[in-house]
């Protein structure tokens, strides 16, 4: 999956909006660029920011009012009366949404106010002025206005208003007006024709996650490719195998990271084909997937358009009414990601494990020394690249927890806990995306081989004596490994002294190398012994 940028062409940013006591110019788009206003500390503003020099509305509130009644709105807000009632309602975690999520959101705001535009269901100046105020916040503006806590209402209504409101807004000052006219341009009415937050919210979701992983699946790759590229290095040194923690056959160090490397492609490819059920959109279902206020070449229309937009082949879900109804793709994605972090611990702890001492563990590998690894006892470090990341896996399979309850609680037309799925399952991919990246550049790529240390525990081991069996059998080989165990001494010690090979042959049976490939130890097709590094 190829990683893309943000959609949306370019446009320009509209003329300051007139104050109260300017005199309202007759509606017309803004096409000209205003230049961003240097603060005292030289950071640049952007549009909709609290510290954004004060206009004379925008030192009070406005009234705004909603079917429930009226609310006071901070005067330089571009959200609205919903968006206030959503922020105290939810001051639950403090989390706002993730970015993508809101790119996601603004770009089917301006697809559906292209496509009801284009469809003759929408003004042609209010469209252009909508669409160019969600362009405005696909290529980032505004971005400090979407202030609803992912813990909210369900099913996303107040994010989906959240934004509804801003894109009205913005829209109204692109037409010359001031905000909260909405007589100009409706949140509901016109930002919202043909969109339901039940359509909304899950395409975001789809889109979002897709964009997301369009940064995930490159760097699980290029970790699969580092760890590969150790699997290369280190195919030369053969160390003790371990089944149940014991000893077992000897195995190369390079053939365990070659095998981290192919569980971590794996998995990859399994996300990759997770991801193929957001490809289908569920646009133009509205509230219950059958199409109410939608006219009915709304769905195919908009569908193309942010196909057009985003690069992704995005097509219809065969059946709204199902698409509107289940968040079993959603489930499927988290289900891939688990499994990725599941590997990931296994590596991660492998690694841990090999590394363990200096003076009293395995030792078999260095890690990268990173950060002093204690407050109180001098010169320790620990392998904390590893400890990072399974904690982020531990929390990946968390979330997928949470998302599978979720999604098995939807009720008839509808799951409502569509929020807690999106926030938990875009989190996975961002902490994934990162821990993967620093954990390939800070641990893996810097991983040294400590060779006499596995060439001594792989000689000492009691393993060893399954090399045997094929030339004195099974009971006498378990004897023998139980005398090396009792007496301090190596399997080919025993073996000699019992006169049941000769040193030549105990040479050839003991190749290192050749106990790490198929085939019985000591004998080839050819009857010859091969060379080896």
């Amino acid at each position: 999956m190829a990683s893309r940028g943000t959609a949306g062409g370019p446009s320009g940013k509209a003329r300051r909006p007139r104050s109260r006591d300017e005199d309202a110019p007759t509606p017309t788009i803004a096409t000209k660029g205003e230049e961003a206003r240097p603060t005292h500390g030289g950071r640049a503003q952007r549009r909709g920011d609290p510290s954004a020099g004060a206009e004379p509305e925008a030192s009070g509130f406005r009234i705004e009012r909603d079917s429930l009644g009226e609310k006071e709105v901070p005067a330089r807000a571009y959200y609205g009366i919903q968006t206030v009632r959503a922020i105290e309602n939810f001051p639950i975690s403090g989390v706002r949404p993730f970015p993508d999520f809101v790119w996601a959101t603004a770009l089917i705001k301006q697809a559906a106010a292209e496509t009801n535009t284009s469809l003759g269901l929408l003004d042609r100046q209010i469209g252009e002025a909508i669409a160019q105020a969600a362009r405005e916040v696909v290529e980032g503006e505004l971005r400090d206005q979407f202030v609803v806590d992912v813990f909210q209402a369900g099913a996303g209504t107040s994010h989906n208003m959240n934004a509804n409101e801003v894109i009205a807004n913005r829209a109204i000052e692109l037409l010359g007006g001031r905000r909260g006219d909405y007589s100009l341009v409706n949140p509901n009415d016109q930002v919202n024709m043909a969109q339901s937050t039940n359509d909304v919210f899950p395409t975001a979701m789809k889109l979002a996650a897709l964009r997301m992983l369009s940064r995930l699946l490159p760097v699980t790759r290029q970790l699969g490719e580092a760890l590969a590229g150790k699997s290369a290095e280190f195919d030369h040194v053969v160390k003790s195998g371990r089944t149940h923690l014991q000893d077992a056959v000897p195995i190369r160090l390079g053939q365990e990271f070659g095998a981290y490397a192919a569980a971590v492609w794996h998995r990859a490819d399994w996300i990759e084909r997770a991801a193929e059920s957001l490809h289908e959109l569920n646009l133009g279902a509205t509230a219950a997937g059958t199409g109410m206020n939608s006219d009915p070449r709304y769905s195919g229309a908009i569908t193309r358009r942010l196909a057009e937009l985003t690069g992704f082949p995005l097509r219809p879900a065969p059946s709204l009414v199902e698409a509107t109804e289940s968040l079993a793709p959603f489930a499927q994605l988290s289900g891939a990601l688990k499994l990725l972090a599941l590997e990931l611990i296994r590596i991660g702890n492998d690694l841990r494990l090999m590394s363990s001492g200096p003076r009293t563990g395995l030792t078999e590998i260095v890690l990268p020394a990173v950060q002093p690894g204690s407050s109180i006892m001098p010169g320790k470090v620990n392998p904390v690249m590893a400890e990072m990341l399974d904690m982020v896996c531990f929390q990946v399979i968390g979330n997928d927890a949470t998302i599978a309850l979720a999604t098995q609680a939807g009720q008839l037309e509808l799951n409502v806990m569509m929020p807690v799925v999106a926030y938990d399952l875009l989190q996975s991919i961002e902490i994934l995306t990162n821990a993967l990246s620093v954990f390939a550049e800070r641990c893996v790529r810097g991983i040294e081989a400590n060779v006499e240390r596995c060439r001594e525990m792989a000689e000492r081991s009691l393993g060893l004596a399954t090399a045997l069996n094929t030339y004195v059998g099974y009971a006498a080989a378990a004897k023998i490994a139980q005398e090396a165990l009792a007496s301090g001494k190596t399997i080919r010690q025993v073996a000699l002294e019992r006169g049941l090979l000769t040193p030549e042959e105990m040479d050839r049976i003991l190749d290192p190398y050749q106990l790490t490939e198929p085939g019985i130890p000591g004998r080839r097709a050819n009857g010859t012994t091969d060379e080896h590094r």
